[in-house]
């Protein structure tokens, strides 16, 4: 929404000069906002609990993480790298992909990407709604797919008729929703004493990796195939349902109480 509204306020010269400081300066105000609404969250009763018991690690967290939790690290380290894939290529990278090949305009690329982004929250609080009812894995294969499907259609529509910019760039936008499971799966998957520990190194690495390599990737693949985009969305996908055969068979009904 800010790159859209900046885009109508300002001209591509006065982005280019001066205003592309303004979402970082804005960044930062949110930051210190982000910083006072931490004044009012508190440890789970579980935490406090075992604290109280001194149940918790007593080696170093993330040695007993390695040690003891290699199979939840692997799994969420994949559904992480479903995740990057879903932000970075289907939200991030995709509307400048557009005005590269296509030469769409910028302004509608960044209202079409809002809408998707919309379309995300949707998206991740139904994901989430599900997984509570049918089981974390269940629903990572199933918005695993619709992304890779709606993905492939949306993409490969565009390089030829964009009139339908909108309402599928939308559906793509809901199945990306499936970020809303991937931090249930990453948390359900280490116990209580080390959950922190766990899920950040397995989040933060992934997210490195992944993340920092991603945009190199598709843009390497998109001098031989202007479909490349599509291959890895699909291939990570690939990978996302993978996982959630995995939550199935090992992890489908978690108890967080129990941990």
């Amino acid at each position: 929404m800010v790159a859209t509204g900046m885009h109508t306020v300002y001209t591509s010269e006065e982005i280019h000069d001066y205003g592309w400081r303004l979402p970082f300066l804005l960044g930062g105000i949110f930051g210190f906002v982000a910083m006072y609404l931490r004044r009012w969250l508190h440890e789970t009763p579980i935490f406090k609990e075992m604290q109280e018991s001194q149940e918790l690690a007593v080696e170093l967290p993330i040695k007993s993480v390695l040690k003891n939790h290699a199979s939840s690290v692997f799994v969420s380290m994949a559904v992480t790298w479903v995740l990057t894939a879903a932000v970075v290529v289907t939200i991030l990278m995709t509307p400048s992909l557009l005005q590269k090949l296509v030469q769409l305009d910028p302004k509608m690329s960044l209202e079409a990407n809002s809408v998707a982004i919309i379309c995300v929250f949707i998206g991740s609080i139904i994901c989430g709604a599900l997984a509570d009812r049918f089981g974390n894995g269940l629903i990572m294969i199933i918005f695993s797919i619709g992304l890779a499907i709606s993905y492939w259609v949306f993409y490969s529509t565009m390089l030829n008729d964009t009139t339908y910019l909108f309402p599928l760039y939308a559906l793509v936008g809901f199945f990306a929703g499936l970020v809303g499971v991937v931090p249930a799966i990453a948390v359900k998957s280490f116990p209580a004493a080390i959950r922190f520990s766990g899920l950040s190194f397995s989040y933060n690495v992934a997210y490195a990796i992944f993340g920092g390599t991603t945009p190199m990737v598709v843009s390497l693949m998109l001098s031989e195939d202007p479909l490349s985009p599509v291959y890895y969305v699909a291939f990570v996908c690939g990978v996302g349902v993978l996982a959630g055969l995995a939550v199935m068979r090992y992890r489908s009904r978690l108890d967080l109480i129990a941990y």
